[in-house]
C-alpha cells in the first residue's frame, strides 16, 4: 500500500488495486502516518521515497 501512494495512487486507486475499502486505506494511512509521526500524506511519499522500499 505505501508504494502505492508513494506512487501518487488516490485512496480510491490503492483500494481497487488491493481489492479493499477506500476507509481500510485511510485507517492504514492514518496508522503509518502516526507511527512514523508524519502530519501529512505528501510527507509520508517523501519519507517513502527517500527509502528503498522492495
Amino acid at each position: 500500500m505505501l508504494r502505492l501512494i508513494a506512487r501518487g495512487y488516490t485512496y480510491r486507486e490503492v483500494a481497487k488495486e488491493l481489492f479493499i475499502s477506500v476507509k481500510t486505506v485511510e485507517s492504514h494511512v492514518s496508522s503509518v502516518l502516526r507511527k512514523l509521526q508524519l502530519s501529512t500524506r505528501h510527507q509520508l511519499t517523501r519519507w517513502a521515497a527517500e527509502r528503498p522500499l522492495t
